[in-house]
């Protein structure tokens, strides 16, 4: 399916690796001009090997200021962005018993502000222009509490909160705020958060996948291109008239009415 890509400007943030990187290679794919920005030096030229059409941009979007200057370098070298996919950060999981009111922050500051301090000034300017899509690439942590992933579902569900509202405050001006809510996926960070759920219970790793594995009712995780070919297609014209909601991509994980 053609979905009308073809010469969009992209920005992903989270862009070197994982669901960021799947979607920047599915964007690729279908002919955009696509930005990625990551923090990581090394995990940015990775992906630049990889896909090299990628523009890389290094920056902290958990600091307000340094996400800013990348979104205004990222207009001035590849033009005014028609589609924002954010997908930068993620809490750490913590048992409740060690949780601290710092580590609440953490999670804020990894998850939920490293995606609005983007969001903000994208959707200015696209309000300006009169047009864009912005997809905000969250985690089902924000409907369903874990206890070790206190924290960050809480992040997550503000911005599932921020989505809805954007997205209805921005579509009298041409935009679109869309959320996407992967449950277990196929990466890096999904193992790292399997290994702190293992240890948490006192269980083997491998134990832990099984069990985790034993609970989707597709028997499988989501892979990172799963992902990214929902993106895409919320990111299109084929989604016009899709706002201010999230979408859950979980395999059924979560068979619930919201």
């Amino acid at each position: 399916m053609d979905l009308g890509l073809g010469g969009r400007r992209v920005l992903v943030t989270g862009g070197s690796k994982g669901i960021g990187l799947a979607c920047a290679a599915a964007f690729v794919a279908e002919g955009a001009i696509v930005a990625v920005c990551s923090r990581d030096a090394g995990n940015l030229e990775a992906a630049r090997q990889r896909l090299p059409a990628l523009r890389a941009f290094a920056a902290d979007c958990a600091d307000a200021a340094s996400a800013a200057r990348m979104v205004a370098a990222v207009e001035d070298e590849v033009g005014p962005l028609d589609i924002l996919v954010t997908s930068a950060g993620a809490a750490r999981r913590t048992p409740v018993e060690d949780l601290t009111p710092d580590h609440w922050r953490a999670a804020m500051d990894a998850k939920y502000f490293a995606t609005v301090n983007v969001l903000d000034p994208v959707l200015k300017r696209m309000a300006a222009r009169g047009r864009g899509v912005a997809i905000t690439v969250i985690g089902t942590g924000g409907k369903v509490a874990s206890p070790i992933h206190l924290a960050g579902g809480a992040a997550n569900a503000a911005l599932m909160l921020a989505t809805a509202g954007l997205g209805a405050a921005y579509a009298r001006q041409g935009l679109r705020v869309v959320g996407v809510s992967p449950s277990l996926t196929d990466t890096t960070r999904v193992a790292e958060g399997l290994a702190a759920d293992a240890a948490a219970r006192g269980i083997a790793p491998e134990e832990a996948r099984e069990r985790m594995l034993a609970g989707l009712p597709l028997g499988r995780m989501a892979s990172a291109e799963e992902v990214a070919d929902t993106v895409l297609f919320l990111a299109s014209d084929r989604a016009a008239y899709i706002t201010g909601t999230t979408l859950s991509v979980d395999g059924g994980q979560h068979p619930v009415v919201l």
